[in-house]
């Protein structure tokens, strides 16, 4: 199993943001989570890359340094959470974030370079640049634009091609068809339904359900803050209590 997540708790304060959750993604894999607005998906992804530790470390000793985490992770055969993001980053677990967040000053082809910092072969480093503007030749076009000033989709594809220039084993995308129309969401996810063909492991947090299940090998779902349910998208699509109480869908499935 390339990536374990077991009885994973996270507190801040009194508020329970994951209560338990376990997971597992096998080599290969497209794994989907999803679940409504503030069920915890974000802090996964957070807390799996290292994130949350960081953030409470920057912040001990202050109200916002509250924070408790519990559980074990492991990926690639090692326990992986008690390691700072960068070494997590290092092992080949990389988080493509919510929203995109950009370099917004710097141009495209920095935001790829700041993604490659730890490639420090040349040869390398031309490869996977070429390899992300096959994938995405709008960025190639766009190479010497200020990332600040690409449209909400551009962003999004800059967001994975620099995740990508990291060369992961598993690539952590978190809710990317926020802010998007139908047609680029469309178009983004043919990507990533690409790129998990091209054999990349990729762990992907969606809102939107449909999205989700059109590219994932299984599923979790994932409600105030616990994994209600596990299977493939066929399986969890037939269950009636799964569809109406946790994914918000109101009859029955389609035969």
């Amino acid at each position: 199993m390339l990536l374990a997540v077991k009885n994973l708790t996270v507190c801040y304060d009194t508020a329970m943001l994951l209560n338990d959750v376990s997971l597992n993604v096998a080599t290969g894999e497209l794994v989907g989570v999803v679940g409504p607005n503030g069920a915890g998906k974000t802090t996964l992804l957070r807390t799996i890359a290292g994130l949350v530790r960081w953030e409470r470390e920057c912040k001990r000793g202050t109200k916002a340094g509250n924070i408790t985490i519990d559980g074990e992770i492991h990926f690639d055969g090692q326990r992986i959470d008690k390691l700072p993001p960068d070494e997590i980053a290092r092992r080949g677990l990389v988080l493509c974030p919510e929203r995109r967040r950009p370099f917004r000053e710097l141009s495209v082809l920095d935001n790829l370079r700041a993604g490659a910092y730890l490639v420090k072969d040349h040869r390398v480093f031309q490869q996977s640049l070429e390899s992300v503007y096959t994938m995405f030749p709008i960025l190639k076009a766009r190479a010497g634009q200020v990332s600040g000033t690409l449209s909400g989709g551009e962003q999004q594809m800059l967001a994975i091609a620099r995740a990508l220039m990291t060369q992961p084993k598993l690539l952590c995308i978190d809710e990317p068809s926020t802010g998007l129309s139908p047609k680029i969401r469309a178009e983004l996810f043919a990507k990533i339904r690409e790129i998990a063909k091209s054999g990349l492991t990729v762990l992907l947090v969606e809102q939107d359900v449909s999205l989700a299940f059109s590219l994932s090998t299984r599923n979790y779902i994932l409600s105030h803050s616990k994994v209600m349910a596990e299977g493939t998208s066929d399986e969890l699509m037939k269950d009636e209590k799964v569809r109406q109480s946790y994914l918000g869908l109101a009859g029955p499935a389609s035969a």
